[in-house]
């Protein structure tokens, strides 16, 4: 199978720099009428600042693979006539809303961006240096100095995104997890009957009763082992750490769907303990192949601690009924 070139990127290392302070002038007026003025040298601009800004119609770090290097202005230097330098300005990154600053040497999480709008400084400018004026004294009437403006920081970092949904789909590939996506939202995943299909999440807004709706995300599938970094995975499963709910799907021609359950959970429980904290709901997928006795079987051997029924997207059986299970975890 041929992987397509993807538009999402979840993962970015950026070099970003401040500006440096501008420094402070060490001026003294001069003019016609007065030979020996007093000091009169201008303040530093301020350097610009990094800035990161949540944008709400964003969905990517795509536009951040190619510039890997974010510089903000220096500022201006301090003039005569206490004229003050001009502040540099600021460069701001603008990243989807469940984006995660860190620091690349040591792993910090540094701060999350979860509303639109909302801004946190990555690296600060420097003050500008002050200038001669500030430092005339009873005993100094001509200071002959000012101060250099602060340098400039800089740095790695890394944005990681995780997406923000209400509900994950949490599935071994070929679970049916796109198929429900694309019959229960305007998403249209790529489907097709191999695993792997899905390379990266999809989000779909799920219209519920009275104009209400949720947003609910199709999570590549998870293999056993993934939690160690085998197959999609491990670069996936921090997306299902912003989900509300998690539903988990396993088809009914599996061969025993009690084991599938907890190896997906393990893998989960793996990656992030906490996890297992969240709401789960389990659905069994393709039921358009079993008859009522086959689902009465089945239904025996089910987890007892979680809420779960049978489903069928292509021949949409249950799905009203999955919906309204889903609302209501939603909002306990």
């Amino acid at each position: 199978m041929r992987v397509k070139n993807s538009n999402f990127v979840d993962y970015v290392k950026i070099f970003c720099r401040s500006g440096k302070g501008g420094a402070g002038s060490a001026h003294f007026r001069r003019d016609k009428t007065t030979a020996k003025g007093g000091p009169d040298g201008g303040d530093g601009g301020q350097g610009g600042s990094v800035i990161i800004k949540g944008n709400k119609h964003m969905w990517t770090l795509l536009h951040l693979r190619y510039q890997k290097h974010i510089f903000a202005e220096h500022g201006g230097w301090g003039s005569e006539s206490n004229s003050s330098g001009k502040d540099g300005a600021n460069s701001y990154i603008e990243v989807p809303l469940g984006s995660t600053a860190k620091d690349a040497e040591t792993g910090k999480i540094l701060f999350e961006i979860t509303e639109d709008g909302q801004e946190y400084t990555l690296v600060k400018g420097g003050m500008g240096g002050r200038g001669n004026s500030h430092f005339k004294s009873s005993t100094n009437q001509s200071p002959r100095y000012a101060q250099p403006g602060k340098d400039s920081v800089e740095g790695w970092f890394i944005l990681e995104l995780k997406i923000l949904a209400d509900i994950g789909l949490v599935g071994f590939p070929n679970a049916g997890k796109s198929t429900l996506l694309s019959v229960v939202s305007a998403a249209k995943p790529e489907i097709a009957n191999y695993p792997f299909t899905t390379l990266v999440p999809n989000l779909g807004i799920v219209s519920y009763r009275d104009h209400k709706s949720f947003i609910m995300a199709d999570i590549p599938g998870i293999i056993e082992g993934a939690a160690e970094g085998k197959g999609l995975g491990l670069r996936f499963l921090r997306h299902i750490e912003r989900n509300t709910t998690l539903l988990f799907m396993i088809p009914a021609d599996a061969k025993d769907i009690a084991k599938e359950y907890n190896i997906l959970l393990g893998e989960l429980k793996k990656y992030n303990p906490e996890l297992l904290d969240k709401n789960r709901i389990l659905a069994i997928s393709k039921s358009d192949m079993l008859d009522d006795e086959l689902k009465i079987e089945i239904a025996k051997d089910l987890p007892k601690d979680l809420s779960s029924l049978f489903i069928s997207s292509v021949a949409q059986h249950g799905l009203t009924e999955l919906k309204d299970l889903i609302w209501e975890k939603l909002n306990q």
